[in-house]
């Protein structure tokens, strides 16, 4: 039983690298269920850190697409990435409200089809 398990694990691991990180299409590939992926994930250390890893190269494989899209001239890859690496040079297209360096919250009040209006 427990060589059937390490199997499965070495497995699933081979699948999700080839998926680049994408759980469903792994667990397909492997023939496991998504439950049985979590279940390693949160029961196994050595498990979760290997596809931690896997995650993590998945984003460096993306982040090196996205500098190749940037040093062609892509001016949509150029504005993704100044909006979510450059905000604090202002670029980005939100507003961030605090006082006193707490969020505001927002109250929003909902109005129902038989509510009257103020006319």
């Amino acid at each position: 039983m427990k060589s059937n398990i390490k199997q499965n694990k070495k497995k699933l691991l081979q699948c999700l690298e080839r998926s680049l990180g994408i759980v469903s299409s792994a667990c397909k590939e492997a023939k496991l269920s998504r439950n049985v992926f979590y279940v390693y994930y949160k029961e196994d250390e050595e498990f979760k850190a290997a596809v931690d890893d896997i995650n993590d190269i998945t984003l460096d494989f993306t982040e090196n697409e996205l500098l190749k899209l940037i040093r062609d001239g892509n001016v949509q890859a150029i504005i993704f990435y100044m909006k979510y690496k450059a905000k604090k040079r202002g670029y980005t297209d939100s507003i961030d409200v605090t006082s006193g360096g707490d969020k505001i919250q927002t109250v929003i009040n909902i109005i129902k089809p038989d509510d009257k209006l103020l006319s």
